[in-house]
This record gives C-alpha cells, structure tokens and sequence, in this order.
C-alpha cells in the first residue's frame, strides 16, 4: 500500500469520521492487546477494514498528527505509525 499525505485532507474534521467503516465495527477490535499471537490476527482484521474504508487517509492523517500510539488507525499498526511518524514530520516541515 503506498501512503501518501496532502495539507489538504482536513483530518481536524469531523466529516471523515461520519463515514468511517469502523463506526459500525466493534471497537476493541482496532485496539489489540499485545502484539504477538491473536493480536496479530486482530490487527490483520482491524486493517481489513480499514483498507475498505473511505476514511482511510484522514484517519491515518489525524493519527499521525495527534500522536496516537495505540491501536490500528488508517490501516497501520503502533509499529508501523512510528516508522511513518519521522517521514511525515519531515513532509509536514517542508509543507510549511
């Protein structure tokens, strides 16, 4: 899955949220404990909705932005949203 960011996206929004596939999802789902054994099976499923989700963008954007360390959020792992977190900080500095 290639990621990308935009200034655009107006992740403080609350819009993207009204059509977010997880609103019709149980939350513990996105919000594994550990992350070995089943927990990766419930991230694997949390990021199958994701990856179906219109709001898949802004969510990442807005956990990026916000610093949010736990739980899948726009089809990222806490793992993987640490390693995009340096690159994005970059973008976001030469954006400005």
């Amino acid at each position: 899955m290639a990621l990308t960011w935009s200034r655009t996206i107006d992740w403080d929004s609350d819009n993207w949220r009204d059509v977010a596939a997880c609103r019709d999802t149980d939350p513990d789902l996105f919000f594994p404990v550990g992350t070995t054994g089943p927990a990766l099976e419930q991230i694997a499923a949390a990021q199958a909705v994701c990856r179906q989700c219109p709001a898949l963008e802004p969510c990442l954007e807005f956990a990026l932005a916000t610093n949010q360390e736990s739980g899948v959020w726009g089809a990222t792992s806490e793992e993987e949203r640490r390693k995009l977190r340096k690159s994005w900080l970059a973008r976001q500095r030469r954006a400005s």
